[in-house]
């Protein structure tokens, strides 16, 4: 079990090559996850654009470099999420997701329960109904 005092951010435990397994877990997950049918149909067939993007956005929520506010300026995630209706069941489907995928690319149990809430708040922040 990794000590994680010894760490600032999730990023440092993490790295970025572990941060884009999971954006890729959660999209694979969710490509294929019939619960996830739901926030699915809100994206394009070629998920490819939108791993690239997740991917650097959690790359710097987690800490690291801002790869995702270098190229697209805010880092706010209403804007680009004000266009699909989404409320507690397209929020608690992404959760779904991406605990799947915590647990796909073998990220330890701690430090998924230290993101448990971190994540839901994110979640939940571009809920617009």
């Amino acid at each position: 079990m990794t000590d994680y005092s010894a760490y600032s951010t999730p990023y440092e435990v993490l790295g970025e090559q572990k941060i884009r397994e999971l954006t890729d877990a959660f999209y694979d997950i969710m490509d294929s996850l019939p619960e996830a049918a739901g926030i699915r149909a809100m994206h394009k067939a070629d998920l490819n654009p939108m791993r690239e993007r997740l991917a650097e956005y959690l790359i710097g929520w987690l800490g690291g470099p801002q790869i995702y506010a270098e190229k697209y300026g805010s880092v706010c995630m209403t804007g680009p999420h004000k266009g699909y209706a989404i409320g507690e069941s397209e929020r608690d489907q992404w959760l779904l997701c991406m605990h799947k995928a915590l647990e796909a690319v073998d990220v330890e149990p701690q430090l998924r329960e230290m993101l448990q809430a971190p994540l839901f708040a994110i979640a939940d922040m571009v809920r617009n109904r």
